[in-house]
């Protein structure tokens, strides 16, 4: 990050402020856990941080230190359009373009506060003041670290920070195992653990803390799951009609499309689920080595995240999209 700016961010801090904190629309275990770190951060040194999602976030992540106090837009738009426009300065966390945060943008477009973005996605939009933005972070929860670094405030991490950073380092790394995941992730990790972190505690909370319909609906995933052997790809698909039945929240299809890398010579890995309310159908993709699925997702389904893990959404039938899909991976060099 740039001297300039955190000199001038430390200048913004240097006051209690009215702040707002943004995750992206679906937050993840690495929004939360960097949007609910900066917030403790900030409530640490006086300020008057609020995290406003756009959306609800996951069940297995409502265990979070202050996910409790997290306004959510979808439920509470007169209330967190209110906090939005009062605020001084915006946080930005683990997004890179407004219309990640859904109908949200049309609020923060029209705001007049700075801007702060912290993130590690590919090709930043240009609405911040103050932009941390590097890809080759494995994660937002681990620039967050820096970032509090950078403002000579590492002391203030505590066991409380360090929890929710921890949370978004182990989900964004995948447990680890990322080609991001460097010897600089590690000694952060092993900082949080010598702060009191659980490690041995918080992944269970996150992976081990199943609904019977969770797993059901898993068992359902992998019966659909087709495998392209030649082409090194496996895909799976659920349908609305496979949710209902088997009572499905939100967060209870986080990681299914994570199996289909488990399958000995598979590359390349996608689920597709139909969202009947949106109108479209949600893609994750996987990837291993070099074979890049943010491109992929640009390229073809309205999408992009990182080169081994990235999202799109298909706006025809289920059936079109798979198709689609199938004839892609038969061009494709993996």
């Amino acid at each position: 990050m740039k001297i300039q700016d955190i000199k001038a961010i430390q200048l913004l801090l240097s006051t209690p402020k009215k702040i707002a904190i943004i995750p992206h629309r679906g937050p993840d275990g690495d929004a939360m856990g960097s949007t609910l770190g900066l917030y403790h951060f900030l409530l640490k040194n006086h300020h008057h941080p609020t995290v406003i999602s756009p959306n609800e976030f996951p069940d297995f992540l409502d265990w979070m230190p202050g996910a409790d106090q997290v306004v959510i837009y979808e439920k509470d738009k007169e209330n967190a359009s209110k906090i939005l426009e009062e605020a001084e300065l915006i946080f930005t966390l683990d997004f890179n373009a407004l219309h990640r945060v859904g109908e949200m943008e049309q609020v923060l477009s029209r705001l007049q506060a700075p801007f702060i973005m912290i993130d590690h996605h590919e090709k930043p939009h240009d609405y911040a003041t103050y932009t941390y933005s590097d890809t080759s972070f494995g994660s937002t929860c681990e620039m967050l670290y820096n970032f509090i670094v950078f403002l000579d405030k590492k002391q203030d991490i505590d066991i409380t920070i360090g929890t929710c950073i921890y949370t978004g380092i182990l989900t964004d790394s995948g447990s680890f195992r990322f080609p991001k995941t460097t010897g600089k992730t590690h000694r952060i990790i092993a900082d949080l653990i010598d702060l009191g972190v659980k490690n041995t505690v918080i992944p269970t909370l996150l992976f081990d803390n199943s609904s019977f319909g969770r797993l059901q609906l898993l068992g359902r995933a992998l019966q659909n799951m087709k495998v392209l052997s030649e082409h090194k790809t496996a895909y799976t698909t659920l349908t609305q009609d496979e949710l209902n039945s088997f009572d499905y929240t939100k967060g209870d299809t986080e990681g299914i499309v994570n199996y289909g890398l488990s399958i000995k010579g598979i590359i390349f890995s996608a689920i597709f689920i139909e969202n009947n309310e949106e109108n479209i159908i949600k893609i994750s993709f996987r990837s291993q080595g070099d074979f890049d699925v943010n491109q992929f997702a640009r390229d073809h389904f309205s999408g992009g995240g990182h080169i081994n893990a990235a999202g799109g959404k298909s706006e025809i039938s289920m059936d079109e999209t798979i198709q689609k899909f199938e004839d892609l991976v038969k061009n494709l060099n993996i």
